[in-house]
């Protein structure tokens, strides 16, 4: 198994000689580096070649979970892609290691706890937008089309005065959009603009 070390630092002014020697001393043969990039930055030349070299078997190891990542569903995500190629991942200061079943049932905590989290958060906006609408507060964008509009289109269209493409043109929506606006119109169901 060959060992792969990434590190990183937020700013130039930062020093990466800490993390290196903690990498070199857990056996890392190959070190990769982003210096001045943040963690909320997926997209480090650094981190890319560091998961380039890796092969099935390989362990990409880190001095602490921060350094690949903030977001923890990001980093879940890194960790799985790691796993799909037959990867392990290690963290040095975590004590977080996938090549264990310790290491492992850790990680799948840490996921488990990232899907309880996007939950909560679901939840909590869903009751935000309910409680904003028995408010009376508009959710979502602005209507394409008032109702007034509408019921002109539909006497319009329906008439046989105007086609829809002309319609459309008319109230400046697309006629796809206009469509179904007046099918929601027939039906009798809230227009969905």
């Amino acid at each position: 198994m060959k060992r792969i070390g990434y590190a990183r630092v937020s700013t130039v002014e930062q020093n990466l000689d800490m993390q290196l020697t903690a990498l070199r001393e857990s056996g890392c043969g190959e070190i990769f580096s982003d210096q001045g990039i943040s963690g909320a930055d997926f997209q480090r030349p650094g981190l890319k070649k560091a998961i380039r070299h890796l092969e099935a078997g390989d362990m990409l190891v880190v001095w602490r979970l921060d350094r690949l990542g903030r977001s923890l569903m990001d980093l879940i995500a890194t960790v799985n892609r790691l796993s799909a190629r037959r990867c392990e991942f290690r963290s040095l200061t975590e004590a977080m290691d996938t090549s264990t079943s310790g290491g492992r049932l850790l990680f799948h905590m840490m996921g488990a706890m990232a899907e309880f989290e996007r939950a909560i958060i679901s939840e909590r906006t869903k009751a935000g937008m309910l409680a904003a609408k028995a408010r009376g507060v508009q959710i979502g964008r602005r209507p394409s089309m008032s109702s007034e509009q509408i019921d002109q289109a539909l006497r319009s269209v329906d008439g046989g005065s105007e086609s829809v493409t002309t319609a459309a043109s008319f109230y400046g929506v697309h006629p796809k959009t206009l469509n179904r606006i007046l099918r929601s119109a027939r039906s009798g169901l809230a227009p969905l603009t």
